[in-house]
């Protein structure tokens, strides 16, 4: 199929050069889209219908057989030999039961070592003297060493998972999901279904994928192309926010970021560029040729409060006012027998008068101006948060030594979505087909309504764990989150089952819940390993070398292997591994057969995973949060990446939440 794209001959089928670029572009797209995946097959399942689909369903009918692949393949005819995942066809490979079969006589399952075909497993759906049994090849595909970045899940999607998958565009998905219960790869897949689904429409409208850094966006960067969509763009929510020129080299203390988050502050901003709007109070003279003509400031005001009265943006209000009063203008033209044209009205409407009474009346509004004015002005924060924040929440917004421009302020993470949302007040912000927003538990309303104005004419599918929110902002609750995105309608999904983290595992770490997300059911793992568990207590000034020993032994096991500690410990536990001879990753970085280890901070665990992780002090991970419960979330998240064994070493008491 790819030879065949590679000889096609354009030269006679293009009109012109641009053409022939744009037609050569969506070719090497293709090609791209039909690359080799080194140890990946290109079928991994076959499906052997009663009855051909669609046909009725009469005694004696043939039946059909088909071929389950991540994308579809064809021979030289142009007939297909393997069925895209997605196709309706395939659909029962995911749904089909003992109890359901869904028209399936057989269901194969293969198995495969490094791209060669090593085993298959059969169920008989239809036969009644064939018990349910647990597939051996998935349990294996799920617990396959993980080396390198995350891979698809095609061969692995469970019946709950494809549901989430298959669910259509129109509308909105929050998947509450716990530690293992494959929420990413859901969501994923997801926009792989929908690109297959909807191809024409979200080409056009353009789909994002949004995560919490760049790390997490490193490790999944290659799930989408596995799957043969390479038109997917991935950013975290400080790219979306990013303002030309302007970097972010300040920090917020938590209790300033913490307002600085909060949604009320949309209430202010709105009211600061509102403010800019004055009331006329002298008429506007246009003069054109030897004739003059006058609005009176009445009919001027009537304008502006008509403007000010529509649901549209600043800016827009603002190119609107001068074709207003230049239709002001042609009115009084006619009415003195003159017969003005469109032309007429936008000269008019470029007229230095008109001009200069919508400058005087609608100026202007520069965003990064205008927050900097409410971080450094006293009054004017005052004067449009009054009522809306308190006194003391005032103060903790001011910076306390002003800065004189825009380009000298020192601007926080926070700030730049303040100015993305006065921004959005001037001139509406570009809306994309579809949003995939992960680890979205920890974002603020006012990131919330970052994402959502990315969306507004499309759909999003929300991924996220409570338990895991590790910002002192973090939502509370998804109807919450789901409102301040602006899609309340969205249908909540909660995923239970795990299969990544092993059960003796996640029943550890599940003794935190208690404490920090009430109510939230556990999860439940469907993989149960004896031995994957070890807690063990070492001496203060032996716990270094006990950390470094675990690694050692962890590394005897195929696989890879993560380090995770609390953030102060990085460095010394950096010297200690290279002393060691122990050489070792950072997170984003590829593992490889032969670089297998990796020194994840604390704070940039949450997404990843490994097959084994050694985890050095809880107790220091926990002390490194603001408060007691934003640390016990951050412990939940690090002891939950593991995906054979954990190995927790501690000389500090353990959390008592863990006892």
């Amino acid at each position: 199929m790819r030879e065949d794209v590679e000889a096609l001959d354009i030269r006679d089928v293009t009109a012109n050069w641009v053409n022939a670029i744009v037609l050569q572009a969506q070719i090497d797209d293709r090609i791209k889209a039909l690359a080799d995946l080194a140890h990946t097959p290109l079928f991994f399942g076959r499906l052997n219908y009663l009855h051909a689909p669609g046909a009725e369903l009469a005694e004696g009918a043939e039946g059909e057989q088909f071929y389950i692949g991540r994308r579809h393949v064809h021979d030289a005819d142009g007939d297909p030999m393997v069925i895209d995942w997605r196709a309706p066809v395939s659909q029962p490979f995911y749904r089909a039961s003992k109890t359901d079969p869904q028209d399936i006589a057989l269901r194969r399952r293969f198995g495969y070592t490094g791209g060669e075909l090593t085993a298959y497993e059969d169920e008989h759906l239809s036969d009644p003297a064939e018990a349910a049994a647990v597939s051996k090849l998935l349990q294996q595909e799920i617990e396959r060493p993980r080396v390198g970045p995350m891979r698809d899940i095609v061969a692995t999607i469970q019946p709950e998972q494809d549901e989430i998958v298959r669910s259509g565009l129109s509308g909105s998905v929050c998947v509450q999901g716990g530690p293992g219960t494959g929420k990413t790869a859901v969501g994923l897949h997801r926009v792989a279904y929908l690109l297959y689904a909807h191809r024409d429409r979200l080409a056009r409208t353009g789909t994002l994928v949004i995560g919490p850094n760049r790390s997490f966006l490193h490790y999944i960067e290659q799930v989408l192309p596995a799957l043969g969509e390479l038109e997917v763009k991935q950013a975290t929510v400080d790219d979306l926010v990013a303002q030309d020129g302007l970097e972010v080299c300040g920090t917020d203390a938590a209790e300033t970021a913490v307002v600085k988050g909060d949604a009320r502050m949309a209430e202010v901003l709105g009211r600061a560029v509102r403010s800019h709007v004055s009331r006329p109070t002298e008429p506007l003279m246009v003069v054109r040729g030897s004739r003059r003509w006058r609005v009176p400031a009445y009919e001027l005001e009537e304008m502006v409060e008509e403007l000010q009265k529509r649901d549209i943006r600043y800016g827009a209000a603002r190119a609107a006012l001068p074709q207003r009063i230049a239709h002001a203008v042609l009115v009084r033209m006619e009415q003195a027998g003159e017969a003005p044209d469109d032309r007429v009205q936008d000269a008019v409407a470029r007229n230095a008068a008109v001009k200069a009474a919508v400058k005087a009346i609608w100026p202007a509004v520069e965003p990064a101006k205008l927050v900097l004015r409410l971080l450094s002005d006293p009054e004017f924060l005052a004067l449009h948060a009054a009522d809306v924040l308190t006194e003391d929440e005032q103060k903790l917004l001011l910076w306390p030594k002003p800065f004189r421009s825009v380009k000298s302020a020192k601007w926080s993470a926070a700030d730049l979505v303040l100015i993305d949302e006065a921004t959005d007040l001037v001139e509406r912000t570009h809306s994309l087909g579809h949003v995939v927003l992960d680890e979205a538990q920890d974002l603020s309303p006012m990131q919330y309504r970052a994402v959502g104005r990315r969306c507004t004419t499309g759909s999003a599918t929300v991924l996220g764990d409570l338990a895991q929110g590790t910002t002192p902002w973090a939502t509370r609750s998804w109807d919450e989150a789901l409102t301040h995105l602006g899609k309340p309608q969205a249908v909540l999904e909660e995923l239970t089952a795990g299969f990544r983290v092993p059960r003796e595992v996640i029943a550890y770490a599940s003794r935190l819940l208690p404490s920090i997300s009430p109510g939230l059911a556990p999860v439940s793992s469907v993989r149960e390993t004896p031995g994957s568990l070890r807690i063990a207590e070492a001496r203060a000034d032996g716990l270094t070398a006990a950390v470094v020993a675990a690694c050692r032994d962890s590394l005897a096991h195929e696989g890879s292997i993560g380090l995770i500690a609390a953030d102060a410990r990085i460095p010394v536990l950096a010297d200690a591994l290279l002393a060691a001879g122990l050489p070792y990753l950072s997170p984003g970085e590829e593992t490889t057969a032969e670089s297998r280890l990796t020194l994840v901070p604390a704070s940039l665990a949450k997404g990843l995973e490994y097959d084994y992780v050694v985890l050095d002090e809880p107790a220091a991970i926990v002390d490194g949060e603001p408060d007691e419960r934003t640390g016990l979330r951050r412990l939940y998240v690090c002891l939950t990446r593991a995906v054979s064994g954990l190995t927790a070493l501690h000389s500090a008491p353990l959390p008592t939440a863990l006892s």
